[in-house]
């Protein structure tokens, strides 16, 4: 700071006709830091890092490749996509703010509660975002964006937005916009699309300031904008620009080195997102059981990146159909289903609604089907880009009559893969639909992943009728009876030509029937069909002090904050145990053994208790209490640990 001070001193001593200079003089002017610091290094185990502008600001870009940056260099990582619910609010109001959420470090499990470094490139992001800081927390702002109207829009009162806010962090106020365009006056592009760039100018300040390096960043840009060169140029000179910005004026209290020193797995890793995974995870399955993957969906969010990802996949042999409606989407899958395909289809809680009577077309007629359910906020439109656990009772009992199908829970952006392979293994080797939840966190979040080999994983062999079937004698329902799974035809096997539909069947002989006898065995083996997968699923396992008297229980992807608050608890010397569940219907086997051995037992739930009250159902004599929060938000770890203690406490 002393040096900046100084040298604009010697400049307005001198007469200086070097544009250079001129240029390095504009930036020291109007370049501002609240507080006196020294420079330093400063070693850190984690950091959470918080971009946040209007949804146009690109701010979803510069925390994905801030995250891949980090992914590439060793470090764990979990991001958080939070997008604005008004996807089409005006420029710099309140309700049109995007936020980037990402954790970096060792042992990442959650996107962190609170961050160290926040971006906000407006007034009304710093507005809205202020809450995830801390006073240790260094604020990164755009100057030339918090001019009178800006302050406006984001109504406020005054013209000092952080003594109005009551802020004393450190903060970086630099002319972003100003330094992108004098930096790009000459590449010509026109004003909007300058200023489009300025999110790379905020990247490459904070990869100075956590010592990251801008080769796989350049690379990233190279390959998002390969069809537009001149972009990419732009971008990636204004995010040298960012970097050397603040190496040349050292823009900041410390610099930060975060390395991961908890030795990984040999083999290759990159950063992945849930719906990718879950895409992923599809494909391999497919491949496992040598079956064409079709996808019949209707884009729906946050769902709709699968359907973008596989539509990718033709050279893996993936067919994708865009289809007008929700409706349309599941029954062309059934069709596919029929035909002798993995079939999926993809939706969220909405689209759920309208697929039910087509769900059960598929669980009358006992065919393998995935259904891709990533939850969203609130009932009828709601809350489409917030997260929550609100569809859990859709998705076990959400269809009409006894209609019982398996229901799996992905608990992470990279166990998305796994969820999504062993949800295809169920439905393709015990001929059913089966319903996988993911949920907006999850979907949109990333996280560090391993690139797996599929020799790693089981075999999928799907009942087709084999040579001990007699052609003349065999009926569309005759069935294995260790398991009740139907043999599966495809159709164009001479001999084994049939029908399915939506009336029952007879029992024996597969014909229509309404007799009352008849419908109950029915319905009895359906539900019998489903309990039996309990005999191949994982048992449930328990994490922490097994000799606690409390346990936390949890379902799908509030895994890696319930460990993390799990693990706060026990650095105070607490005792406490944790049990999450992937697998919901049928639950693992040893359920009520695992249950029954805790006085208290605490299900944290983003709902308002839906998986207490199936436990409750399930499993007799255990003591439960609950924790619900429905806000759209992931749980706060350190809040939560509060909670916890309070409970141990009573």
């Amino acid at each position: 700071m002393t040096f900046c001070k100084n040298f604009i001193l010697f400049c307005r001593l001198l007469t200086i006709n070097s544009q250079k200079l001129k240029k390095i003089y504009y930036f020291c002017e109007n370049f501002v830091v609240k507080r006196n610091f020294e420079m330093k290094i400063e070693e850190k185990k984690q950091v959470v890092i918080r971009f946040s502008g209007d949804s146009g600001d690109g701010m979803q870009l510069a925390g994905n490749i801030f995250s891949a940056v980090s992914a590439v260099l060793g470090n764990d990582i979990c991001t958080f996509p939070d997008y604005p619910a008004e996807i089409r609010a005006p420029q710099g109001t309140l309700s049109g703010v995007s936020g980037f959420q990402v954790h970096i470090g060792d042992r990442v499990l959650t996107p962190g509660d609170s961050c160290d470094v926040l971006v906000a490139m407006n007034p009304a992001a710093l507005k809205t975002q202020i809450k995830f800081a801390t006073p240790q927390t260094i604020i990164i702002t755009d100057s030339d964006s918090f001019a009178q109207k800006d302050l406006e829009k984001a109504l406020f009162a005054t013209n000092n937005p952080f003594e109005e806010l009551g802020i004393k962090n450190t903060i970086i106020e630099a002319p972003i916009s100003s330094m992108c365009k004098e930096s790009l006056k000459d590449s010509g592009l026109d004003n909007k699309a300058i200023l489009r760039c300025k999110n790379m100018f905020a990247l490459g300040l904070v990869c100075w300031l956590f010592n990251r390096p801008l080769e796989h960043a350049v690379h990233m840009l190279k390959n998002k904008f390969q069809k537009k060169p001149t972009i990419a140029e732009a971008n990636i000179k204004v995010l040298n620009d960012g970097f050397n910005y603040g190496h040349n004026i050292h823009a900041s209290v410390s610099t930060y080195r975060v390395e991961s020193k908890t030795a990984k797995e040999k083999g290759f890793y990159t950063d992945v997102n849930g719906n990718t995974a879950t895409a992923y995870g599809l494909i391999a399955a497919a491949e496992k059981a040598g079956l064409k993957l079709y996808l019949g969906s209707y884009p729906i969010t946050p769902a709709t990146d699968i359907l973008h990802e596989l539509s990718k996949r033709k050279d893996l042999g993936v067919i994708t159909v865009q289809c007008e409606d929700e409706i349309s989407g599941a029954a062309s899958s059934i069709g596919a289903s029929f035909a002798g395909a993995l079939a999926v289809t993809t939706t969220s809680g909405p689209g759920i609604c309208l697929k039910s009577e087509a769900i059960n077309l598929a669980v009358m007629a006992e065919l393998p089907l995935v259904i891709v359910d990533v939850m969203r906020g609130g009932p009828s439109t709601g809350l489409p880009t917030k997260s929550e656990q609100t569809d859990l009772l859709q998705a076990l009992y959400g269809r009409n009559g006894e209609s019982p199908l398996p229901v799996i829970a992905a608990t992470s952006p990279a166990n998305c893969f796994d969820a999504a392979f062993y949800a295809s293994k169920i439905a393709l080797e015990c001929m059913t639909p089966v319903i996988l939840l993911t949920d907006g966190f999850v979907a949109n979040g990333s996280s560090a992943w391993k690139i797996p080999s599929l020799k790693d994983y089981p075999a999928i062999n799907p009942p087709y009728v084999n040579e001990s079937i007699d052609a003349s004698t065999w009926k569309p329902y005759l069935r294995n009876k260790e398991n009740d799974v139907r043999y599966w035809a495809i159709p164009g096997m001479e001999g084994f030509q049939h029908r399915l539909g939506g009336l029952e069947k007879d029992y024996t002989t597969s014909a229509i029937s309404t007799e009352a006898k008849n419908h109950h065995l029915m319905t009895e083996t359906r539900q019998q069909k489903i309990e039996k997968i309990a005999d191949s699923i994982p048992e449930l396992q328990v994490e922490g002090d097994k000799d606690s008297d409390l346990l936390i229980v949890g379902w799908g992807g509030t895994y890696g904050h319930l460990h993390s608050a799990m693990e706060i608890c026990r650095e105070e010397g607490k005792k406490i145990a944790l049990a999450h569940f992937q697998f919901i219907n049928p639950l693992p086997k040893n359920t009520a053994e695992v249950l029954q051995q805790y006085k208290n037992i605490v299900v944290v739930e983003q709902n308002m208790g839906q998986f207490a009250g199936y436990l409750r159902m399930k499993v007799e004599n255990i003591n439960i209490k609950q924790y619900n929060r429905v806000e759209g938000q992931p749980f706060n770890a350190k809040a939560l640990a509060e909670v916890l203690t309070k409970l141990l406490e009573e």
